[in-house]
């Protein structure tokens, strides 16, 4: 059964919480889609996930080339192209319809800070939840990582 896990960023930039779960999921031989809105924004995530310490190194690519098959974490707007194990939603991105069930993990990053990510986010919780799926709501407000609420968790 997947679950759904939301980060309420307040002090981290998507990019740093982003790579930390990428590579906890890379670790559990998971591939990852990374889904955005911008394709712009999709670019400067790839770039700095380049630049990140070589022994920290996160195997990905963009979306639209010959390869997307192969990624092991392929960043972009459209549906998942490389049997992805994990979706991560960025910058107010959707799962498709139907998608989220078919999967062990979904990530929904957003911007505490950001009044419109925040109402965004929040359509998402119910409307997945509103699908009986496991959702778990994490913020960072404390300083740390603390678990905030769950609905629908497995019997």
């Amino acid at each position: 059964m997947v679950l759904v896990l939301f980060y309420h960023l307040t002090r981290s930039p998507v990019e740093a919480t982003a790579a930390g779960l990428l590579s906890r999921a890379l670790d559990l031989g998971w591939r990852v889609m990374l889904r955005g809105t911008d394709p712009a924004r999709l670019a400067l995530l790839d770039e700095r996930l380049w630049l990140g310490p070589e022994e920290g190194f996160l195997p990905h690519g963009l979306q639209g080339g010959p390869q997307d098959a192969d990624q092991p974490v392929l960043l972009g707007t459209g549906a998942i192209g490389n049997a992805a194990h994990a979706l991560m939603l960025v910058d107010g991105a959707e799962p498709l319809t139907g998608e989220a069930e078919a999967l062990e993990r979904v990530w929904v990053l957003f911007d505490g800070n950001d009044p419109a990510a925040l109402e965004t986010a929040r359509a998402q919780w119910k409307t997945l939840t509103a699908q009986g799926l496991h959702a778990k709501y994490w913020s960072e407000d404390s300083g740390s990582w603390q678990m905030k609420t769950e609905r629908n968790p497995p019997d």
